[in-house]
This record gives structure tokens, C-alpha cells and sequence, in this order.
């Protein structure tokens, strides 16, 4: 059920560095493998766990969900079943996501005497409201994906077997854009979530002008004159 241990954090956090540096990669898929997304974290390691060894594995767990955030490339999650506790707080690190209808959310770890400690509390928050996030996180409840995407959790609710290859399309689409201006947007949407809007209008200002002084930004406009698609080159 794709449990989110250490080692598949670890995994995690170094494939997402070396997708950060890889200029072929433009967009990013993320789902599981067999019957669910994510259910959650390794429950039995944790119970033999002490606080520091909690802590510890908390921290490292938020320092991944950061780096998916922050990567440089937008990351869509393909919710293809169980997306539970670690499992949901990954989905809301990503930037986009897609759920198939056989699709279930939430977190349950009130019922395990904790709550979601991913960075669960804080994004839920920001993506579907006060109201929504704290029913999620205070009752445990798992909703469906048409339930998620009546409260603004998910972008697209599709049959399973439409999927991967909805997520394919997308990330075919993003990856079809200029790269440069691609990341600098993404960079500005996650700082409209971090702080005012005269802060985030200044920042928007500076990723533009970040985004106008380059190649990708001559070969957009003029391949747009001439009629033409783009070859955009990362530069």
C-alpha cells in the first residue's frame, strides 16, 4: 500500500533532487503503485518509535513534501486509490491533482491519537478552507473523489482507467510550455499562499521580469508572430 517509511522518503527526496537539475524533465507525474496512492505511514515503525525518533522521522517527512513544493517543474499526483494521512499530505505537496473515481481521501490519525504532521494541517488549510480541512483532520473520514472535488481537494475526478493517461496529457501540455516561465509561475503561485498581496505583486514583478530576460521569451513571441510552435530550450 506504498506506505511512507524512511526508506521511501529517502527514495523520494533523492529522485525529486535529481529531477530539480534534469533539463529534459518539464513536468512530473506522481501516483502508486497497485491498489492505492499512499495509505499513510508506517505505522508499526512508528510505534516503536521514541520522540526523538519522531521527531526526527516528522521533520524529514515535512523536508520531502517541501522539496516536491519547491521543485522547479510542476508535479501532478495520479490519486489512483487510498490517498490516506502521508499519503493525502503528498497529494497536497503536488501542485495538480487527478483522482480516479475509485479514489478515497482523508486523514485518520486522530484515531490513532495524533494528527497529520507532514505539513497535512497547514496546506489542507490553504487549498480548501478552515471549515473543510478541520472536518478532514477532527473526524478521520475518508470522502470520495467526487466528494474532494466538491470541496476543492482535487482538479479532475476520472474513470481508473482514464487516469494515467489524463495525467499524461496534462503533464504533455505543461511540458509544451517554456520551462523557464513554467517554473518562475510556479515559484509566485507558492508565494501567494506565504505571504500579502503587495509582498506577492512584488515578487510576481520580479519572477516576470525573470522570465522576460530570456531566450525562451523571444522564441515564444516570435514563433506566436510567425505562426509557428515554439522550441523552447530552457534558456
Amino acid at each position: 500500500m506504498n506506505a511512507l517509511n524512511a526508506k521511501v522518503l529517502g527514495e523520494l527526496k533523492e529522485i525529486i533532487a535529481q529531477l530539480q537539475d534534469d533539463p529534459n524533465v518539464r513536468a512530473v507525474i506522481i501516483t502508486g503503485e497497485g491498489p492505492a496512492f499512499v495509505a499513510g505511514a508506517d505505522i508499526k515503525t512508528m510505534l516503536a518509535s521514541n520522540l526523538s525518533e519522531v521527531e526526527e522521522f516528522t521533520r524529514f517527512g515535512q523536508g520531502v513534501m517541501d522539496d516536491i513544493e519547491k521543485l522547479n517543474k510542476p508535479v501532478i499526483a495520479a490519486i489512483n486509490g487510498f490517498a490516506l494521512g502521508g499519503g493525502l499530505e503528498l497529494a497536497l505537496a503536488s501542485d495538480i491533482r487527478l483522482a480516479s473515481t475509485e479514489s478515497r481521501m482523508g486523514f485518520p490519525e486522530v484515531g490513532l491519537g495524533i494528527f497529520p504532521g507532514f505539513g497535512g494541517t497547514q496546506r489542507s488549510t490553504r487549498l480548501i478552507g478552515k471549515g473543510h480541512a478541520s472536518e478532514l483532520i477532527f473526524t478521520g473520514k475518508h470522502i470520495t473523489a467526487d466528494e474532494a472535488l466538491g470541496i476543492g481537494l482535487v482538479n479532475r475526478v476520472l474513470p481508473p482507467n482514464q487516469l494515467m493517461n489524463e495525467a499524461r496529457a496534462l503533464a504533455k501540455r505543461i511540458a509544451s510550455q517554456g520551462p523557464v516561465a513554467v517554473a518562475h509561475a510556479k515559484t509566485a503561485i507558492n508565494q501567494a499562499l506565504q505571504t500579502g498581496l503587495d509582498n506577492g505583486l512584488s515578487f510576481e514583478l520580479d519572477a516576470v521580469m525573470k522570465a522576460f530576460d530570456t531566450e525562451d521569451q523571444k522564441e515564444g513571441m516570435t514563433a506566436f508572430l510567425e505562426r509557428r510552435k515554439p522550441q523552447f530550450r530552457g534558456q
